[in-house]
């Protein structure tokens, strides 16, 4: 591994003057059952959809009126909203970029998120060059409109290493303080693969400077935070944890299992509330809403660990080295580790 890619601990400072180490991860904010309440004192801050929000009538003038974003979801901590970027890959929105990033700035939004075009993998390169050259005309717009929240600069360019390193360099031109990187997670969410996203976080890093948050979206998974941290990234967000606990699986720091039996032998033991009140672990691998704690409980606490791991002067390189030393052990095919070393050739 390279030197340079380690590095020491960033800072978040928003508008509103709060100062926040990073490493943070932002769950999805979950209406009807509070995210923040799941994994109790563990959450930092939360990302909520502002589409959502703005697309009912009486919530928007409410948030927009008398209420507030953080009265709404009854947190005061750090809130990020979503434009609703997501949701337009499968609908029509019918919306303005101006007009949701002045309904996330409004609403009191720290971190607010101009509308970007998504570019899964499988666009073409003309494709990826038009929706990333949309993309920095709303990060412009965005950037020109709000006044109360940190505008994301988001790197788009798909699966071209070249667009990306231009859409990166596109941010470090306008002058952005908070960097998104978009459309990534796709692309190591296969056999833990670093190979493309592993790159781009390298390059993004490099082009944005030392002291500039980044943010990958989507990004849940606890054992690939680490080497993402590494790689230059400080903020992520995700709703992995529901997504794997419906599909039966129970995350650890070394990747998620679908069978009890590594945590029944010992080599695992998970000290979260959730595991410890249960009565087997059979009984967290069955029940949906304690599996799902769980695994936002060890998301939040792999990067509150990392953060504190970096506040002190610690040892990452090391770190990542007992992480890949389990990690391949139990997942013999994953690529995390071959692709890890690649990187630092």
């Amino acid at each position: 591994m390279s030197p340079d890619s380690i590095r020491g601990q960033r800072t978040l400072l928003t508008k509103d003057g709060v100062r926040r180490a990073l490493p943070i991860f932002l769950p999805v904010y979950q209406p009807r059952e509070p995210v923040f309440q799941l994994a109790r004192e563990e959450i930092d801050g939360c990302i909520v959809n502002a589409y959502f929000l703005y697309k009912q009538r009486e919530l928007r003038e409410r948030l927009t009126g008398p209420s507030s974003l953080k009265a709404h979801v009854g947190f005061a901590g750090l809130i990020a909203t979503d434009s609703g970027a997501f949701q337009g890959l499968t609908r029509r929105l019918y919306l303005k970029n101006a007009d949701i990033v002045r309904f996330q700035d409004r609403i009191g939004s720290d971190i607010i998120s101009p509308l970007d075009l998504i570019t899964p993998p499988g666009d073409k390169r003309t494709t990826a060059l038009g929706k990333m050259r949309t993309t920095h005309k709303r990060v412009r717009q965005a950037l020109a409109i709000a006044e109360r929240g940190l505008v994301a600069g988001v790197q788009q360019g798909g699966r071209f290493l070249d667009l990306r390193r231009d859409s990166g360099a596109y941010m470090a031109e306008l002058g952005v303080e908070y960097l998104a990187i978009g459309s990534l997670v796709p692309f190591f969410n296969r056999a833990h693969s670093l190979a493309f996203a592993g790159a781009v976080l390298r390059d993004a890093r490099g082009l944005i400077g030392a002291q500039v948050p980044m943010h990958v979206y989507g990004a849940g998974e606890p054992v690939e935070l680490p080497f993402m941290v590494a790689l230059g990234a400080d903020v992520f967000d995700s709703s992995s944890y529901a997504h794997y606990a419906r599909g039966g699986w129970y995350m650890t720091p070394y990747g998620a299992l679908a069978e009890p039996g590594r945590v029944m032998a010992g080599e695992f033991r998970c000290a979260c509330p959730h595991c410890a009140e249960a009565p087997t672990v059979e009984a967290v691998f069955s029940d949906f809403a304690t599996l799902r704690a769980h695994n936002l409980w060890t998301i939040c606490r792999t990067v509150r660990e990392l953060r504190a791991l970096l506040a002190r002067g610690g040892d990452l390189n090391r770190h990542l080295e007992e992480l890949l030393d389990i990690h391949q052990r139990w997942f013999p095919e994953s690529r995390l580790g071959p692709t890890w070393e690649a990187l630092h050739e």
